[in-house]
């Protein structure tokens, strides 16, 4: 009996492998007739809308080149340890319910493992974020602009193609430029970027440029951890003509990230652009030519505005610059050109500037390369513009904006991005003013208090970039300030007579918001900073100048005191001429001869009696502690 039950249990199990292996037969064989129709079948692969779009059909060609930047030149420095890579969030795709066909087509569900119906959510190239409502919406939308600093919602709803109007000077639609121009590779790196504002970059781009003078779209993945930039990403650039995807294995930053791009280029010149802007027609070949015309020339387009709430395109005037204040500060400036900059002959020329933004950047490969690329000491992003700037002019190159090519580029509500060290960009300026600043490093420290005692436990090593520059045969930075950057006021910082400005009768010192531009308006007080961001000076000529850039004065107008620009020329009015007399620490206005009082906001200054007013004041003379002054040097940088 025993013998018999353990003979039925062997051909139970025979039967059981039996059944096994014929369905495991019949989908080897069901797989193998999918793939004969599909080959079969004239259906291509169709690039998804959204990112959570699945594609039909095969995958194309493997476009990916994933790369471990170890090179020590890539390397992020200070005490940050590389990020690790991220695994990509496991996704179940399932194929939309078909309630409503004429806005689910294409629309796929989104199951993530692990979670309850009540968290599905839906994406499809039609609804966008239409699903959103009440209070739960509103939080998606400010989550969205917390990570990105911009309306995601209302930009995944702006089509990814599509045309800015032509802000261009009629004169530039009549150049035509050679089909003999180099071909450009450009390079778009980003971290954590928007799908939409990513690929709306890529096919504006793809749309404008021609064929002949398009090498490829690098795209450069500087350690992205969202899911929608994984092997989504990668499927869809898969369908994309000449354009590559490359990823770091670790965070690079901008610098690194671009010339880890720059690597792996393969055009004549490269163009570095960021991961949200939007191309006009006709953007490249003005480019192309004047890097062509001379191979050590740096150019821009004009950059153009998107805003971040609208997604509205707004163009900048011409002319315009690029500069950098004693802070190290870039910003876009039209203010300080010279008259015969100004005229209508130049409204297609290129003009010259001190500086270049990093929007979008187009530069000789061969040239770049011998100059020094970025600097790989510079830490994740900020100031690696202002450097290659002094670098390139430094060293034999020159800098321009190109006037007929225009490329917009979406501002943001805020900076999104999170450092995990809030001193990273002093450590970046710190490399700027060490290296290239001589002397007049004393001015920028002066400035930014926070760089100085950075610098001063730190003492950052530059001394490759110190070999370089001597290799280069570069310039110093007097020949830069009198020759490429005149505009830029040189501080002369007397002992007893710059610093913040303090106030014995409020305790505070004068200030003036950057709320109001800068333009100049009334001028205030408030909590001294300490930072350095107060700084103002009293100079041989009797100027009071303000700020970082040096380029507003104290001005007496009626009973208050403002800032107006101060004048180019020589002498200075009288109404912006100022007396210290130390003994009283009076600040005496020579035209009026009243002194500077200081009113903190809901006091009530004499002879004003009913106004609530704050800020600085023409008082007759007196004792008061609030007309009694004196300057503080926060900071004495040492050396040169």
């Amino acid at each position: 009996m025993r013998l018999w039950g353990r003979g039925l249990r062997r051909r139970t199990a025979a039967l059981w492998l039996l059944l096994l292996g014929a369905a495991l037969l019949t989908l080897a064989l069901s797989d193998l007739l999918h793939r004969s129709l599909d080959r079969d079948g004239d259906h291509k692969p169709v690039p998804p809308r959204r990112p959570l779009q699945r594609l039909p059909g095969p995958g194309g060609p493997d476009l990916e080149l994933i790369v471990d930047s170890r090179d020590p030149a890539l390397e992020l420095g200070g005490d940050l340890a590389p990020l690790q890579s991220l695994q990509e969030e496991q996704l179940l795709f399932v194929a939309a319910s078909s309630e409503n066909p004429a806005h689910r087509k294409g629309g796929y569900k989104v199951l993530r493992p692990g979670t309850n119906r009540e968290s599905r959510a839906t994406a499809s190239p039609a609804d966008g974020h239409r699903g959103r409502r009440g209070s739960a919406g509103r939080d998606a939308e400010l989550r969205a602009l917390q990570r990105f600093g911009f309306d995601e919602a209302l930009s995944e709803k702006i089509p990814l193609h599509r045309a800015l109007p032509d802000a261009r000077h009629p004169e530039c639609l009549e150049d035509h430029y050679s089909e003999t121009l180099p071909a450009a590779s450009v390079i778009i790196c980003f971290h954590d970027e928007s799908w939409s504002t990513l690929l709306r970059t890529v096919h504006s781009v793809l749309d404008t440029a021609h064929e002949q003078h398009l090498r490829e779209v690098l795209l450069v993945d500087d350690l992205s951890q969202h899911g929608h930039l994984k092997s989504v990403l990668s499927e869809y650039v898969s369908h994309l003509s000449r354009v590559r995807l490359v990823r770091s294995t670790r965070r690079l930053g901008v610098g690194g990230c671009r010339a880890l791009g720059a690597g792996q280029a393969a055009g004549e010149v490269l163009v570095f652009m960021d991961s949200h802007c939007e191309c006009q027609r006709g953007w490249l070949e003005p480019l192309l030519e004047r890097v062509a015309q001379d191979r050590t020339r740096v150019v821009s387009p004009i950059i153009d505005l998107i805003d971040w709430q609208t997604f509205q395109y707004n163009a900048t005037q011409w002319p315009v610059r690029g500069v950098f204040d004693w802070r190290l500060d870039f910003h876009w400036d039209s203010s300080g050109l010279q008259p015969q900059e100004r005229v209508s002959d130049s409204a297609v020329e290129a003009l010259r500037t001190p500086a270049l933004g990093g929007e979008v950047v187009a530069v000789d490969r061969n040239f770049f390369h011998s100059v020094g690329g970025y600097d790989p000491g510079m830490l994740l992003w900020g100031e690696e513009q202002v450097e290659l700037s002094i670098r390139v002019w430094s060293c034999g190159g020159s800098m321009e904006v190109v006037p007929c090519s225009r490329v917009a580029h979406l501002s943001r509500h805020h900076l999104p991005y999170r450092f995990p060290d809030q001193e990273l960009l002093q450590r970046n300026k710190i490399r700027v003013a060490d290296t290239w600043m001589e002397a007049y490093r004393k001015i920028f420290y002066r400035r930014d208090t926070l760089a100085h005692f950075i610098r001063q436990s730190e003492n950052p090593d530059v001394t490759e970039r110190l070999r370089l520059k001597r290799s280069l045969g570069c310039r110093n930075f007097h020949w830069y300030l009198t020759t490429v950057y005149p505009q830029l006021y040189i501080p002369q910082d007397r002992a007893g007579l710059s610093g913040e400005l303090y106030n014995v009768g409020t305790g505070s010192c004068a200030d003036f918001p950057r709320s109001q531009g800068g333009a100049g308006g009334a001028m205030s007080v408030a909590l001294c900073s300490g930072t350095g961001s107060q700084h103002c000076e009293l100079n041989s000529e009797s100027e009071v100048r303000w700020g970082p850039m040096g380029a507003l004065c104290f001005d007496g107008r009626g009973e208050r005191v403002l800032l107006s620009p101060c004048p180019s020329q020589r002498p200075t009015t009288s109404r912006l001429r100022w007396r210290f007399i130390k003994l009283s620490g009076q600040l005496l206005h020579l035209q009026s001869q009243l002194c500077l009082e200081a009113v903190q906001e809901g006091a009530l200054p004499e002879g004003g009696a009913g106004r609530r007013l704050g800020g600085l004041f023409l008082r007759p003379c007196s004792r008061h502690p609030r007309q009694q002054w004196h300057f503080e040097q926060l900071v004495a940088p040492k050396g040169a």
